[in-house]
């Protein structure tokens, strides 16, 4: 029930539910505690008996009620008591919060990183929120919690357990929450910057000793396994979020600071508190395994219809967990751009909605116990543009044990590029940065070369040499340099020691006007042109060496020095771009 329900069915008008809070100049929401959240998997112990509940008759029920303290209705204030003599003018007038600042407190913590965000909104009316909070114990698995002077490492997990009203379609039937799907959130130390790491569930990793502790406060070291799946380190022989965090550190090498669980009902409230997210489909989706039916196009989801889209993976790319994961992704993303969007960060019954979510969805560690932590945790996360968080995923492979496909395994040398860089805080979006820069460099080094005196090409001395192209292409080349170019001082060097990809022109400095002729009679670009040295042609004369790479498609034919792009293959995807499932 939202705020504003919530005080009808009270009688009470949600308006009179904003109070002015004198020492701050601000309006508060204050509301009665809500009911409590489901539980996310925990050691277990013995259950006594339930006492029964004591009977109640309408009499006792309606005396509860009015107990009840309800904060007063807003009224006008009464003209000020007029001050004693002598001291008119003296006292300072109160200092009031600029709208800006108001809207700061609104914003800080919906900038976040999806549940995270909702989280940390709620931050506007602490204690009845913190009664929403479930914690468990991180058992030492963590850094002891986020500081703000550091880089942040937060572990998102999402279970199948099927808790909830109408999740029983959903998950493992009987699940005890496995860790479904997880995410090893990186914020920069500046802040600047962010990577979303996905981590397979199918993924096979070693599950370490998990001391765990107990609800007696005693502790219990839950056995470890070797070569088993990620999402059995949750859930699976009574193993808690710490153990997960445990089996992360010893993945990835990157210990997380905080963990965050959340359970499908998560999905479902927090994209009815924004009023719905747009996500874009590349074609019709008919899954029945996840109950998602929509047609090609953007569509506004939420609830039943938001869990199914986060669901489906037999209908999207190859129909496997990788394929989940990057639908995944371009949802979180899509929720990222509607809680950054004025929409939400000027409607305060979404934000209040959002709080209420955000806080009965979520399961945090034992050093997130707090609105105020969340808080904090938020105002951090809010520093950072979307545009700069990136989503990726851990690099993987088929595990090559099994015929039929089924789990995957580490691709070991890109798996662990990515983990350093994590572990070093180099941030995805920062490097694409830097080789942007560096690129900039290189082309305008290569633009350079092409600029100067050019020799006439009767005074250009090369030898050709086959690098790769077809055979007989250094003939034929040598051919049209010396019958239609002018080219007469060159000669055939047979075939290169080594393939290239790219055709190239390796010259001494003395040389430059000459390899700046040729190469405008051969269309090359600044990048195929190589200042080396020079070699002694059969008259025993300097000259420089033309290789044919893979890319020479003909005597005369000009190699076009715009080609040079990036594989169309490599996945890039960040916040801020509307993505379309496929």
């Amino acid at each position: 029930m939202d705020a504003q329900s919530r005080g009808r069915a009270e009688d009470i008008d949600p308006a009179d539910q904003w109070v002015l809070n004198p020492d701050t100049g601000d309006y508060e929401l204050r509301l009665s505690p809500s009911p409590p959240q489901s539980p996310v998997p925990r050691p277990r112990r013995a259950t006594p008996a339930e006492a029964p509940a004591p009977e109640r008759d309408g009499r006792e029920h309606r005396e509860d009620r009015e107990d009840r303290q309800v904060p007063a209705s807003r009224r006008r204030r009464a003209a000020p008591e007029e001050e004693p003599p002598g001291r008119r003018g003296r006292r300072r007038p109160a200092k009031k919060k600029s709208r800006g600042k108001r809207i700061l407190l609104w914003t800080g913590g919906t900038t976040a990183f999806v549940v995270l965000a909702a989280g940390t909104a709620g931050y506007l009316y602490l204690q009845h929120l913190n009664g929403n909070i479930q914690s468990v114990s991180d058992d030492g698995a963590g850094t002891g919690g986020f500081s703000k002077d550091k880089a942040i490492n937060i572990l998102l997990i999402g279970t199948d357990k099927r808790t909830g009203d109408g999740n029983e379609g959903y998950g493992d039937n009987g699940s005890a929450g496995h860790a479904d799907t997880n995410i090893l959130l990186h914020v920069s130390k500046d802040r600047s910057n962010a990577t979303a790491l996905s981590i397979p569930r199918d993924l096979i990793v070693d599950v370490p000793d998990c001391p765990t502790t107990q609800e007696d406060g005693s502790t219990k070291v839950i056995p470890g396994e070797s070569e088993v799946r990620f999402n059995t380190s949750l859930g699976q022989n009574e193993r808690t979020p710490s153990c997960t965090m445990r089996t992360v550190t010893e993945l990835t090498g990157v210990t997380p600071d905080n963990f965050m669980v959340a359970d499908f009902n998560a999905v479902k409230t927090l994209t009815s508190a924004v009023g719905g997210v747009e996500v874009c489909l590349a074609k019709d989706i008919d899954d029945p395994d996840s109950h998602l039916n929509l047609p090609a196009g953007k569509h506004t989801i939420e609830g039943e219809e938001a869990l199914a889209f986060v669901r489906t993976r037999h209908s999207v790319g190859f129909g496997g967990d990788l394929s989940r994961i990057e639908i995944q992704q371009q949802f979180l993303s899509a929720l990222m751009r509607k809680l950054k969007s004025n929409d939400t960060l000027t409607s305060p019954s979404k934000m209040v909605k959002l709080a209420e979510a955000g806080t009965e969805a979520l399961t945090v560690d034992s050093k997130l116990d707090s609105i105020t932590k969340l808080k904090d945790l938020g105002l951090e996360l809010g520093k950072l543009n979307i545009k700069n968080l990136t989503f990726a995923t851990v690099p993987v492979v088929d595990n090559p044990a099994e015929k039929v496909a089924a789990t995957v395994v580490l691709k070991e040398g890109p798996a662990q590029q990515v983990f350093d860089m994590i572990k070093n805080d180099v941030s995805f979006t920062e490097v694409k940065e830097k080789e942007k820069e560096e690129q900039k460099k290189e082309d305008a080094a290569d633009a350079a070369r092409l600029k100067g005196e050019k020799s006439e090409p009767g005074e250009v001395r090369v030898r050709v040499m086959n690098g790769g192209a077809s055979d007989g292409s250094a003939g034929r080349e040598l051919t049209y340099l010396q019958n239609e170019a002018g080219v007469t001082k060159s000669e055939n060097a047979g075939n290169s020691p080594e393939d290239l990809d790219k055709t190239t022109l390796e010259y001494a400095p003395d040389q430059a006007d000459q390899a700046r002729a040729l190469a405008e009679i051969l269309g090359l670009s600044g990048a195929a042109l190589k200042p080396g040295e020079s070699v002694t042609n059969s008259q025993g004369l300097p000259t420089m060496t033309l290789t044919l790479g893979k890319d020479f498609k003909g005597a005369g034919v000009k190699l076009d020095a715009a080609s040079g792009k990036a594989p169309e293959d490599v996945q890039k995807s960040t916040a801020d771009k509307v993505e379309c499932a496929k």
